[in-house]
């Protein structure tokens, strides 16, 4: 995983690869996120990479399950969603702390400026967090999100999406990525899901149905492995990486 020392890789650096696009015109924002002036690596002594580190204490027992914690269930579709954080060679990332956070099955966030006209669900957290265990395995109890209207372009929805953070040993050790579901009809028309210009690593990006992790009359089941470097078979793309 990278930290803050590292250099954001920019689109007319060499390393960059041509599967990502940090500044993507048809994503309308990246215009005011891509850097456009050269960076500074700031001196070491200016961060402590290795703290804090994450333990069990900083993570509640039921801070994985989106849906606990209220008066009554949630509205939506009930899922389970579970993979494991590797690196490129395949070796598990042992307590490695991974937050979600997501719209309602209405498709709107418990956020004060999300203002979309869907109802909010008081039933409905919208955020979670977990550490990996010893395979380098999460998991999550949610709602499956809904779309939403984004005003990037006439007429644009969001596909449903899962928004993932993945920490390292500190909080300057962070990425960001999102989390599809398969078949969304609405792929076709998200530049934000475009901007990772390479199919096979938009691939990356979509989760698989998966029926043994569903459990019966309760929750359909997801998996989504997250990889981490830069390599063959190829890493999960990442926001910084244009996802």
């Amino acid at each position: 995983m990278t930290d803050a020392s590292s250099p954001i890789v920019l689109p007319d650096d060499p390393s960059f690869g041509p599967e990502v696009q940090v500044d993507y015109p048809g994503y309308r924002s990246t215009r005011w996120r891509a850097p456009d002036r050269p960076l500074v690596t700031l001196p070491e002594e200016e961060h402590d990479p290795t703290g804090p580190v994450f333990g069990d204490s900083a993570v509640d027992e039921l801070d994985h399950d989106l849906t606990a914690g209220h008066d009554g269930e949630p509205l939506g579709e009930r899922i389970i969603v579970t993979g494991r954080v590797l690196d490129v060679d395949g070796r598990p990332l042992r307590r490695t702390l991974v937050e979600i956070w997501q719209a309602n099955a209405g498709g709107r966030y418990r956020h004060e400026v999300d203002q979309h006209p869907a109802p909010l669900d008081p039933n409905f957290q919208g955020a979670g967090r977990c550490l990996t265990d010893d395979a380098g395995r999460y998991r999550f109890i949610t709602v499956k999100p809904g779309s939403y209207p984004w005003g990037n372009h006439e007429n644009a929805w969001r596909p449903a999406h899962i928004h993932f953070s993945v920490f390292g040993r500190a909080f300057t050790q962070r990425l960001v990525t999102q989390m599809y579901f398969p078949g969304d009809p609405l792929f076709e028309f998200d530049p934000i899901f475009h901007s990772v210009r390479d199919p096979k690593a938009r691939a990356l990006l979509v989760s698989r149905f998966d029926l043994p992790t569903t459990t019966p009359e309760w929750a359909l089941g997801y998996q989504w492995d997250i990889v981490l470097g830069r390599g063959s078979p190829g890493p999960t793309p990442f926001e910084q990486d244009g996802a």
